[in-house]
């Protein structure tokens, strides 16, 4: 997994409450175990027509907004299923950090499984943020810091769950940290191959 540490980029504003996992990514899409591929048909409804046409001018596809990688989103955002291909569509479209006044906690923790941020602040903060985001400008999300600066040095300083920042900081999903312990799961396996070697 990528390391975060810092990056800046302008913002997608999509301010709307409660947008659940099946917005986030519907059902018919959840056909697939693979985290990649799925950023084509991430918030389908908001970027397609009932025909399935492509709505030109949506906010996610529409330029700047299409390289965005920090996403301004409303309250409540990733209730739902716990579908952990929500946060894998999120991810394939390039997003890096959502920003929001709250979280639905089962989908915060999927996203910082795969590599994506979630930074919650008070009301207020998001919507200087989503103005900073209809106005092209870029923000910086800072998790060393654990801060988020605009372009003028205005800083939102946030919290945020002390191991999934240790994780995030060093590139590290959950097999990663289990992995940084290689020495002793083999020390323990020689171990047990003479103690119970039928068992291998």
């Amino acid at each position: 997994m990528q390391p975060f540490t810092s990056i800046t980029s302008v913002a997608t504003p999509f301010p709307q409450v409660n947008v659940d996992t099946d917005i986030i990514i519907a059902g018919e899409f959840l056909k697939t175990t693979k985290r990649t591929g799925l950023g084509r048909h991430a918030f389908h409804s908001v970027r397609y027509d009932v025909n399935g046409h492509h709505i030109a001018d949506n906010i996610f596809d529409r330029t700047p907004y299409c390289r965005a990688e920090i996403l301004v989103a409303g309250q409540n955002f990733g209730c739902g299923s716990s579908r952990e291909h929500a946060p894998w569509a999120i991810a394939d479209m390039g997003y890096r950090c959502i920003v929001a006044s709250g979280f639905a906690d089962i989908f915060a923790g999927n996203c910082a499984k795969n590599g994506i941020v979630t930074v919650t602040l008070p009301q207020d903060q998001v919507d200087v943020l989503e103005c900073e985001a209809e106005a092209c400008r870029e923000i910086t999300v800072d998790l060393v810091a654990k801060s988020i600066i605009l372009a003028e040095g205005m800083a939102f300083p946030f919290d945020y769950n002390p191991v999934h920042r240790h994780l995030l900081l060093n590139g590290l999903d959950e097999i990663g940290q289990t992995l940084q312990n290689e020495d002793v799961i083999t020390k323990y396996e020689k171990e047990r191959m003479h103690v119970t070697p039928w068992q291998f």
